[in-house]
């Protein structure tokens, strides 16, 4: 198996697009067209699980925190992360990281393996992404609109939420004069043709774009495909930060609290006064969410859970929700399951192996 085919499966569930700007997913070190047994799965890809990477004989390791962050000026072991890159390199051992964008997906995301931990139903993204989407046109003949139609769908486009195979159609009259080099479906070179058509229109994520219209062309019946890409505002609601679900039952604050720390495999949890006697209504966020305090309370959450909360930052819940930080590493620990759990079914000539290094550098006492 080729090292590309694997990330590129990862880049289909979730896409290198969805990541935040300040993120650096992909391909860190190695050659694309490795060929890969073996793979590492871990939360960071620090120097201990590369020589565990060694010792086990993978050929690629796959982390959710990405190893660098900002560019490196040189490579001289000065630190952590240069020693690691460095041995990755002699002993050709390729690293990925699949980090912000795997966050920010609902299906098969990081949030949603969280929350399962927790026992959250009726999950949906707390911070839903704008600007990553945009209306498709295609323009057809009438008789060629439903092949249109079920290319487009087949290849991702038309999805609302929990609906597909969304469209809007509107009938009308396309005109077009063809030039002596052109090849005509219909009309003549040099004659104005007036034609019926269909205007089709589609939400698609941004990234699907191009691959719509390589595809579209092959169920379209003219030589040239009429289209616009139209940039949209509107919130997608499959991808984003954060999630918010509710439990089965309304329970007991304090003993939400101490089923969570259990749940969550946590030593600690650290969270604001209980002003709340019941919980129900829980939005949670892996790693570091305390930018999305405002969404958790604006969607009247009892309880938002999370990590790397500071000091002065527990204020900010203002007795309108209860924050419980859990730990940045406790949030994210079953993103390694998750890997499996992804890769496994996909690539049985492939052995996915997770680490049995803990690499949170914070210790309870």
């Amino acid at each position: 198996m080729k090292l590309h085919q694997i990330t590129s499966y990862l880049e289909q569930v979730a896409p290198l697009s969805f990541q935040e700007s300040y993120d650096n997913s992909g391909l860190i070190v190695g050659d694309r067209n490795k060929k890969v047994t073996k793979v590492l799965l871990c939360l960071d890809s620090i120097e201990s699980v590369i020589d565990e990477a060694i010792e086990k004989g993978c050929e690629l390791v796959i982390a959710h925190h990405p190893i660098v962050f900002n560019g490196l000026k040189s490579l001289t072991g000065k630190n952590y992360i240069e020693k690691t890159i460095l041995k990755a390199i002699k002993n050709d051992i390729a690293i990925y990281a699949c980090h912000t964008n795997l966050d920010n997906v609902l299906k098969n995301g990081v949030n949603q393996k969280m929350a399962n931990a927790i026992g959250l139903t009726n999950t949906k993204i707390l911070a839903p992404k704008i600007d990553i989407m945009s209306k498709l046109v295609i323009y057809c003949k009438p008789d060629n609109a439903d092949a249109v139609r079920s290319n487009l769908f087949e290849n991702g486009a038309g999805n609302i939420s929990e609906y597909s195979n969304c469209s809007f159609n509107t009938e009308g009259k396309g005109t077009y004069l063809p030039s002596e080099n052109s090849n005509p479906s219909y009309g003549e070179k040099g004659e104005l043709s007036t034609e019926d058509e269909i205007k089709i229109e589609v939400l698609a994520v941004n990234h699907q774009i191009n691959k719509l219209l390589v595809e579209v062309k092959k169920a379209h019946s003219y030589e040239e495909v009429a289209h616009e890409i139209i940039p949209i505002t509107n919130a997608n609601q499959q991808i984003g930060s954060g999630m918010i679900g509710e439990l089965e039952k309304e329970i007991d604050t304090l003993e939400f609290l101490k089923s969570l720390k259990t749940k969550m495999k946590t030593d600690c949890v650290r969270h604001t006064n209980i002003q709340k006697k019941t919980v129900k209504k829980v939005a949670i966020c892996g790693g570091s969410g305390s930018f999305l305090l405002n969404n958790a309370i604006s969607q009247k959450a009892d309880v938002f859970i999370t990590g790397d909360y500071k000091y002065h930052q527990f204020f900010d819940a203002q007795n309108q929700l209860i924050i419980a930080d859990i730990g940045h590493f406790e949030s994210e620990q079953f993103t390694i399951d998750l890997f499996h759990d992804i890769l496994t079914p996909e690539f049985n000539r492939v052995e996915f192996i997770k680490t049995t290094i803990t690499t949170n550098p914070v210790n309870y006492l």
